[in-house]
């Protein structure tokens, strides 16, 4: 499927068709286990035009989808392509990583030492001034207004993203811990590749990304470091359930600051009322409301409802156990 478009989507409305096109084939890039990558050199070419270019169009309340991936941003930033103003990117980590070069975790466009989380201390005046005209030129080719940006690490980089684009909007979107690392497991298994020698899969080039969560994440919490001799014992199930918990208390987090630029989607809610989740959205956002993208909203969003089970190890278990409990409990206050 090119740029996660079907004929449904054609269908509703057809002239979505162009945005989500320009966003896939000219500022999206391909990450490594993807084919295509060719095209890269070129996305990096163009991008360097516009960062040389004077800003063409003004950047209003970009919106950011954070969480783990896995988890249902795709489909979120899929349907919201689907109201009027919007034009999604799908993880265009090839253009934060031509603004930032310590970014790429996973080692796709560069191999240089990266770090999980960016602070406003990061952010330079240049960085802030090529930020905005790469997706300023972006809104201009795509003919939208709005940014919806689905990366889902940013949510370690939230005050970096504020310090470039100061009322930017976060989507912190949650699932299920069961279901989002059951299908972490199931796509590492299936889309994991070697190449030159590396191997590539949702941990990154050699267990790049992994170990970058592992030296930089993972001793601020201590319930998983004091395990630390442990984690290279792990499967993709069990990393995945790391990786988890560590970004859904990072969100939780973030939610107890009470900032009023951060909204709690958690999937699960979503899915059983898509309608009033569309009109919620669109009144966080301050989009218009658009009755297509709200009918769509309701006729594409579901939740699979399926019996997910796996075994984690006694160490992991009950840590995996507290962190479910919490996120439900925040989870229903948001979906209240």
């Amino acid at each position: 499927m090119i740029a996660q478009i079907d004929s449904a989507y054609i269908r509703t409305r057809p002239t979505r068709l162009w945005s989500r096109m320009v966003s896939y084939a000219l500022f999206e890039g391909r990450p490594l286990t993807t084919r295509g990558r060719w095209i890269n050199p070129l996305i990096r070419a163009h991008s360097k035009v516009f960062g040389a270019l004077p800003a063409i169009r003004k950047v209003r309340a970009p919106v950011y989808i954070l969480g783990t991936g896995r988890s249902g941003t795709t489909i979120l930033g899929i349907v919201l392509s689907m109201h009027r103003e919007v034009g999604f990117l799908n993880e265009p980590k090839l253009l934060w990583a031509e603004l930032y070069a310590g970014e790429d975790l996973i080692g796709s466009y560069n191999r240089n030492p990266a770090r999980y989380r960016l602070e406003a201390a990061d952010m330079t005046a240049a960085i802030r001034g090529v930020a905005h005209k790469l997706f300023g030129g972006y809104l201009a080719v795509s003919n939208t207004s709005r940014v919806v940006d689905k990366y889902p690490e940013l949510i370690f980089r939230t005050e970096f993203v504020k310090s470039i684009f100061p009322d930017a909007k976060f989507l912190f979107l949650s699932r299920s811990g069961k279901a989002t690392c059951a299908s972490i497991d199931g796509w590492s298994k299936r889309l994991g590749t070697k190449e030159g020698g590396e191997t590539h899969d949702w941990w990154g080039a050699n267990d790049r990304k992994w170990r970058l969560l592992t030296g930089q994440l993972v001793p601020e919490h201590a319930d998983l470091a004091v395990h630390a001799d442990k984690l290279g014992d792990l499967d993709h199930a069990g990393r995945a359930a790391v990786e988890w918990i560590i970004t859904m208390r990072e969100g939780m987090r973030l939610l107890e600051q009470g900032n009023e630029d951060i909204l709690h989607v958690p999937y699960e809610a979503l899915c059983a009322e898509p309608e009033r989740w569309a009109k919620k959205l669109e009144h966080f956002l301050e989009l218009e409301r658009d009755e297509v993208f709200e009918r769509y909203a309701a006729e594409t969003l579901s939740n699979p409802a399926r019996e997910i089970t796996f075994d984690l190890p006694a160490w992991l278990q009950p840590v995996f156990d507290a962190t479910e409990a919490e996120l439900e409990c925040v989870s229903q206050e948001s979906a209240a």
